[in-house]
Formats: C-alpha cells, sequence, structure tokens
C-alpha cells in the first residue's frame, strides 16, 4: 500500500515516481511484479482520479492506494481519507476505477455485467465497492461503530451515460454509486459533499490503525448462514460465483434446463464460504438444496454446529458416496464442497450387493441434481483414489450434452489474507514457481521454526492462554492406535524423543475428555492431540503448528520423499512413487495453510531444521521472549 495526499501524487504522476512507487511498493507487499495490465490501469485511472480531486478543491486529502483489506488478499483501487465538511469527524470514500468505455447488464442478473474485455460476466461496480466498504465497516475497528463514515463510488473515466447507462439498474447507495465520465461534475460534487478541503492525514493514520477484528471463522457462524441470514460479505469472483449459481438456479426453475458449475480457488480462497452462503438463501427459498463432501470430520461438524437445534438442517449435510440410489434430478441444487476429493466410484465394501455399479461418482452427483456445483482446489488431494478435477468434471458433463461453466477464485482470506505467504508455502514444497525462498514477514502472517515440539507446543499454549485457538498437525508418519481400552488415555503415538502424544481420536465418540475425530479442530479439547491430514483439511484455525515427518526431508536442495517413513494406510503397494510424492507433497501444503495468524514449523529431521531455520529466521523461542 502506498499513501499520499491528492496534490503530492499528482506532482509524481507527471514524474513517473508513482508509478515506480506503487511497483515497488506492491513487490514489497505480495513478492512478485504486478502484472502488465495492472500496471497500465494505474497509469491510465489514477492520473483521471487525481484530477477530479484537484477539480473539487481536495488536493490536501490523502489517498490510500492498494489498501488491503484486513484478513484478506483483497485490494481496493484507492481509499480517499479525510474530514467530512458538516460533522468534522474522519470520512471515507473507497473508490473502484474503470477504463471501461462501455457495460451492459447480463441478460439473467443485472448485479453481473458484460464487459467486451471479458469472456464471462463480471460484478457490477456498483456492487463491487458496496462489498468493499461493508467489509471494511466489518473487520476495521476505526470502522465498527462509525459505519456511516464511509461511501463509495465506481468511477468509470473513459465510459459515457451511453456506454453503460444500464448499470444503474443495479440500486445505489451511501456505500455504492457510480459515475461515468459524462456524470463527472456530479462526481466532483458527490466528493465535495464528504470530504473537506482540509488535510486527511489524521484520518488516514486513524483507519490505518483501526485493528482487523478476527476473522469470521467458518464453523463459528455456520449455523447462523444457514438458519438466519448472511453472515459473510463476498467479494469480487466469490460474489459472482454466488449470483452464476443463483442465476442457473433460477433457471432450471424456469424451465428444463440443467448445467454444471465448477468454482476453484486455493485454501481460504472462498469455497466453503460460497457453499454456505448458497445452502443457506437456497434453504430459506425453500428449494431442495443438499451439501456433501468426502470429508467424514467437515460433514459431521456442520451436522452438529450448524444443525444443533434443527434435525432437518443437519440433514442437508451428506457424503459423496450417499447419492448411488438418487432419484435423477430429484434436487433443485448439489452443491459438492472439496470436491478435490471425488473418488472413482461410491462403492465401497458396505455397500448393498444390489446397489453396486461401475457409475462414476461424479456422474452420480451430476445426475442427482439440476444443478450440480463443485468447489475445490486440486492441490489439496491427499489420498490415492481421489480424482475430483477439473477436466474430469467437464469431460463427464460434456459427454452428458450439459452446459458447463468454471470460476476461479483469484483471491484468498486465509493465513491474514497473505498472498505472500501462501506464495512461500507452494514454492517451499515446489508445486509452483522455482524452488524454495527465503521468507519475508509482510505484517499479515507469522511464520516461526521451533528447535523441539516442546517448544512448539508451549509457544502454542501460551498463544491460547491469550485467546487464540491453535493446534498441532503432523505427516502421519507414526502409527495410529485406533482401538482404546475402556477408561484409559489416548495411547501416545506420536514419539519424537521425550516427547509423546496421542493422534486425535479414532472414531466418533470422545475419549478420555478428547474429542471425536470430526470435532478435533472445532473443539478447544483437541488441543494436547496431533491431528492428521484428513481432521485438518476444510477447518481452520488461529495458529498452527506442524509437524514435518521423516517421509519428507530436505537434502542437498531440494525435498525428498520417503514413503517407507509414511504410515498411511492409504498408500498401497500399487500406489506408484510418483503419487505418493505428489500425495506427500499436497499433505503438507494442507497442513501449512490451516492458520489464520500465524505458522510455527518443527521438523523431526536435523538437516530439513536447519534448511528451515534458513528460510524463516525467526524461532518459536525468540518470539516468546519478552520484549
Amino acid at each position: 500500500m502506498l499513501r499520499e495526499s491528492a496534490s503530492a501524487a499528482l506532482a509524481q504522476v507527471h514524474s513517473e515516481d508513482l508509478f515506480l512507487r506503487l511497483t515497488d511498493h506492491f513487490v514489497n507487499d505480495h513478492g512478485h511484479r504486478p502484472s502488465t495490465s495492472e500496471a497500465r490501469s494505474w497509469r491510465k485511472s489514477l492520473p483521471a482520479l487525481l484530477n477530479v480531486m484537484m477539480e473539487a478543491g481536495l488536493g490536501d486529502v490523502h489517498l490510500l492506494f492498494e489498501y488491503q483489506l484486513p484478513l484478506t488478499s483483497k485490494r481496493t483501487d484507492v481509499i480517499l481519507a479525510g474530514v467530512h465538511p458538516r460533522t468534522g469527524e474522519p470520512s471515507y470514500v473507497v473508490v473502484e476505477l474503470k477504463q471501461w468505455s462501455q457495460a451492459e447488464p447480463d441478460d439473467d442478473d443485472s448485479l453481473l455485467c458484460r464487459v467486451e474485455a471479458y469472456s464471462r460476466p463480471v460484478l457490477n461496480p456498483i456492487e463491487q465497492v458496496r462489498g468493499y466498504c461493508d467489509y471494511l465497516v466489518s473487520f476495521n475497528g476505526a470502522l465498527a461503530d462509525h459505519p456511516h463514515r464511509v461511501s463509495g463510488a465506481a468511477y468509470l473515466h473513459n465510459a459515457t451515460e451511453f456506454g453503460v447507462n444500464g448499470l444503474y439498474e443495479v440500486e445505489q447507495s451511501e456505500h455504492g454509486r457510480l459515475f461515468s465520465e459524462e456524470r463527472r461534475g456530479l462526481f466532483v460534487e458527490f466528493l465535495q459533499s464528504r470530504l473537506a478541503p482540509v488535510s486527511g492525514a489524521a484520518a488516514a493514520d486513524e483507519l490505518l490503525a483501526g485493528k482487523a477484528r478476527p476473522s469470521k471463522q467458518l464453523i463459528a457462524v455456520a449455523a447462523q448462514e444457514i438458519r438466519d441470514r448472511e453472515q459473510f460479505v463476498l467479494l469480487d469472483e466469490q460474489r459472482v460465483a454466488y449470483e452464476l449459481v443463483m442465476r442457473a438456479v433460477r433457471r432450471a426453475a424456469q424451465a428444463d434446463h440443467k448445467e454444471v458449475i465448477v468454482i476453484t480457488g486455493g485454501p481460504g480462497s472462498g469455497k466453503s464460504v460460497i457453499a454456505l452462503s448458497l445452502l443457506g438463501e437456497l434453504y430459506r427459498q425453500g428449494r431442495a438444496a443438499l451439501h456433501a463432501t468426502g470429508s467424514q470430520s467437515f460433514t459431521k461438524t456442520m451436522r452438529k454446529v450448524a444443525g444443533s437445534r434443527k434435525r432437518e438442517v443437519q440433514n442437508l449435510f451428506k457424503y459423496f458416496n450417499s447419492f448411488i440410489t438418487a432419484e435423477r434430478n430429484a434436487l433443485d441444487v448439489l452443491i459438492c464442497d472439496e470436491a478435490h476429493r471425488i473418488r472413482l466410484t461410491s462403492a465401497n465394501r458396505y455397500t448393498r450387493a444390489e446397489h453396486r455399479t461401475d457409475k462414476a461418482q461424479v456422474e452420480e452427483l451430476i445426475d442427482a441434481a439440476r444443478v450440480p456445483v463443485f468447489l475445490l482446489d486440486e492441490h489439496q488431494v491427499v489420498r490415492p483414489g481421489e480424482m475430483g478435477r477439473v477436466e474430469e468434471i467437464e469431460a463427464t458433463a460434456v459427454k452428458k450434452g450439459l452446459k458447463f461453466q468454471s470460476i476461479s477464485l483469484a483471491g484468498q482470506f486465509r493465513s491474514g489474507g497473505s498472498d505472500t505467504y501462501l506464495q512461500w508455502v507452494v514454492r517451499l514444497l515446489g508445486l509452483e514457481g522455482e524452488g524454495a525462498t527465503a521468507w519475508h514477514p509482510d505484517g499479515r502472517m507469522r511464520l516461526l521454526v521451533a528447535d523441539s515440539p516442546q517448544e512448539m507446543e508451549e509457544f502454542l499454549q501460551d498463544r491460547r492462554a491469550e485467546d487464540y485457538s491453535a493446534r498441532m498437525s503432523a505427516g502421519y508418519c507414526w502409527k495410529w492406535t485406533t482401538k482404546y481400552a475402556p477408561g484409559q488415555p489416548l495411547p501416545a503415538d506420536v514419539v519424537i524423543g521425550d516427547w509423546a502424544r496421542p493422534w486425535n481420536v479414532y472414531g466418533e465418540r470422545a475419549v478420555a475428555g478428547a474429542p471425536p475425530s470430526a470435532l478435533w479442530a472445532t473443539d478447544p479439547a483437541g488441543f494436547g492431540q496431533v491431528g492428521c491430514v484428513y481432521t485438518a483439511q476444510g477447518f481452520e484455525y488461529d495458529w498452527s503448528g506442524v509437524i514435518i515427518g521423516p517421509d519428507l526431508v530436505w537434502r542437498g536442495d531440494h525435498w525428498v520423499t520417503e514413503r517407507t517413513a509414511s504410515k498411511d494406510p492409504a498408500f498401497k503397494k500399487s500406489t506408484s512413487d510418483e503419487d505418493v510424492r505428489r500425495l506427500i507433497l499436497n499433505t503438507y501444503k494442507v497442513l501449512l495453510t490451516r492458520g489464520m495468524v500465524g505458522t510455527v514449523l518443527y521438523s523431526t529431521d536435523a538437516e530439513t531444521r536447519e534448511k528451515l531455520r534458513e528460510l524463516v529466521g525467526a524461532t518459536a523461542r525468540s518470539a516468546a521472549l519478552p520484549v
């Protein structure tokens, strides 16, 4: 983010300094250079806005360029910070800048619009900037009690009224207004009505000092989301994905129509938030909709939390293999969350003989509803036999002659909204990029290395004393005792030197005060047991301690996977070495992306620990020392 007064920023436009500084700040914040299109938009749009501000006499108002919204990787184009001309209070205007010369509302949904430069519908800019304002009020402590201090405007500085007139079909509000170039005079009046011609430095200070509120964690608000009302603010691609699904549902209700939708995104990109928002709205509309996953932990947790008081809500959550005998198109919508966990077939040893078929599971899921929706991340496949991939779903839809749509979620809301951290993880594991790089703290996500499991556990325990949630997880490198003697404590299966802790409970009943496996990630009593990928996947907690076991070690300049060190019974002799390597790396990607505030790493291997210390620098021991 870059901060400057309007007059100073305009002077820097003429010298090119503004764009050089924006690029430097972007690289520092995100770990990579801005795209060509983003850099071009700065050069085209920012001078247009600055000229309007000077025309309005607002040269002393402060601008926050590329302001990153709290706890997410999403950025606003500009926030104007100043003083309200009537009240004297701090006043903020969120501005979304578009170079569009023409745009028209989508035929089926005015909240979406069609622009020639894009192959698919995008969010109406009125709704886009309104989402940013609503999100700011929800997650910046400086605005929590003062929502009236925020206004929002989209400025389409290349557009005529004729070119974008249809966009005004979306209702405007204080948080969402639209101005074309032909309404430049009205835009000037709008800014003057909310910002006085005085310094905005103090107002900018106050906004930047506003404490980021904790993210509304998925499970904590699931019950309200399903039963009562929307709890989450969906931004940009999230909102587009939501609207595309709801549009498909309306089409299906009006005609004999069926289509398949895939929503892809990395950890924390909002896939499950979209799933719950859809399920909540469909439930309130009385439509026949179900949520399904391949995760026992996620499904049981949702049944317990979201359906704690209503059996009908519990029944909304199913498993992928629940649709073997489902009537074709009996549902309006089937929301397949964590769809990367789809398997080849639904049949297993418990399937009745008369129900066994060779029908692919993805085909069963598509057949079950008029609008099947798949939300997935192909890098989270962690077991042999999991085959939820976009190409597989698309091929099945095409074979059936069905309309297919796919949308990708670019942002992310986990790991403190730190794109830098997620890029560091995928490069560390060699899943993307050119190899492991040193970690440069970005002020959003904390990353530490522990010298021992004791040190990790003590650090996390201290964070719990500060009211943070915390869990320890590990690669599947220790045998897991699955049968327990009545009245006995959990056996300490995870043994590292003189430190030993149990795996999380195996099964559906609490044992010796430890919660059942499905609730390990969400029940406070889960701390003290070590979770595996199957109980951590799909969940989040503030602080994550990750034990990298002997199945993944650093040798020389690269990772080596040791399949013999894995105790995962899912790895059969028939599982190739290549597949084992891919699944082990994906497992650690999942474990390393559970934390919302920070991650503590520990490796059982000395050479690997040394490499992690070299890359990360900060240790749990030094972070725990009083300042």
